[in-house]
């Protein structure tokens, strides 16, 4: 394995700007940066990380370093293509890049796709790039190359990471002090939306989220037909829940996370100038991307309620069970835009399972097909 430590320090000898947002297979890597760069951010997105790196080219000459998991590649191309490309700006840039869904390795379903095509995407991209190596030595050697590269050549220069390549790297990251942890507050959310009687339908985003809800239908003995797990396209189920509640009478629940809020939050100007009047977009906020390592957001320095207000929603900031109970009855039970922030503690239950069930199958019992209990193989 590659040590974690010792590759940082020598990432350090080379650039001292990092951004982009944390990723499971850097996780060790993303900590120790925060822990030794004076200069790490954590973004919204991997295009404005990429757009950082670019400006602190512009100030010093320097080459930046962008991580992502590869499922960001996406967010990051258009600056990459239009702006760091050597047919427009030439601006040296080093991509480490998390290699999730790697062809012939077991991943999530919504990880397959992009894992299949990452090399390819790179390669149209005119993108040098090396996979690398899980042998210390080997890879020191391939980081110094790499960066080399990207300063000799003015364009950006990739390196694919392997799930378990760098070693463990311990730091304590800072809780907050929330008494509400997400899981109780999602199933509060499903059994406040029972008892009310209604059709409601539920959109939740990427991660611990949909997790947690997938369980908790389980554990009530109670059908996933209200339920789309948005297991891929982070920062996205807020726009999923307006395409619905468009075309449909049915209450809609948005179940968003705070990263995953951040990542595209201009779609809420989208929901609050819309013509619905039947979503309820609740973000739970521990103020971390909890599912790839803990590592913090920006929503402890701002006030997401009332950016909520300032968009058009009704909007609620609550910390405690009977707080949300109450702000979810008038919303279930009024016509509106409500934006319901709750703010939970970080961290899951360890014995958290994944869903069972194929995204197929819970696709089509969302649409009302009836579907199977065909699960994943």
């Amino acid at each position: 394995m590659v040590n974690t430590e010792l590759f940082v320090d020598q990432l350090l000898k080379y650039s001292d700007f990092f951004a982009g947002v944390p990723d499971s297979l850097l996780k060790d890597l993303n900590s120790c940066l925060l822990d030794k760069a004076s200069n790490c951010m954590i973004t919204a997105n991997e295009g404005s990380a990429v757009g950082m790196a670019c400006g602190y080219h512009l100030a010093t000459g320097r080459v930046g370093v962008v991580y992502m998991q590869n499922s960001g590649m996406s967010n990051s191309l258009s600056p990459i293509i239009s702006l760091a490309d050597e047919m427009v700006y030439s601006i040296p840039l080093l991509l480490i890049i998390g290699w999730r869904g790697e062809p012939n390795t077991k991943d999530e379903p919504q990880h397959t796709k992009q894992g299949i095509i990452t090399t390819s995407l790179l390669d149209v991209c005119n993108i040098n790039y090396t996979i690398l190596s899980e042998n210390h030595e080997e890879a020191m050697k391939e980081l110094q190359s790499s960066i080399e590269l990207a300063h000799i050549s003015n364009k950006p220069t990739a390196i694919l990471v392997r799930k378990n390549t760098f070693t463990k790297y311990n730091k304590h990251l800072v809780d907050n002090n929330y008494s509400l942890s997400r899981e109780e507050a999602i199933k509060t959310i499903i059994d406040t939306s029972d008892k009310a009687n209604i059709d409601y339908k539920v959109i939740s985003t990427t991660g611990m989220i949909s997790r947690e809800l997938f369980e908790i239908r389980n554990l009530n003995n109670d059908t996933h037909k209200h339920d789309f797990l948005t297991v891929g396209a982070m920062g996205h189920a807020s726009q999923i829940a307006l395409g619905v509640a468009l075309h449909t009478n049915k209450k809609v629940i948005c179940l968003d996370g705070d990263g995953a809020f951040l990542m595209h939050m201009g779609g809420i100007a989208s929901i609050g100038t819309s013509s619905v009047d039947n979503i309820i977009h609740i973000v739970l906020n521990n103020e971390a991307h909890d599912s790839v390592g803990g590592q913090p957001t920006v929503v402890d320095k701002i006030n997401i309620y009332n950016i909520a207000v300032a968009c058009g929603y009704d909007a609620y900031s609550v910390s405690s069970n009977d707080e949300l109970i109450h702000c979810l009855s008038v919303a279930l039970s009024n016509k509106g835009k409500f934006f319901i922030e709750v703010k939970v503690r970080k961290g899951a239950r360890s014995s958290l399972g994944r869903p069972t069930l194929s995204t197929i199958n819970m696709k089509q019992l969302f649409l009302g097909g009836g579907g199977s209990n065909e699960t994943i193989i």
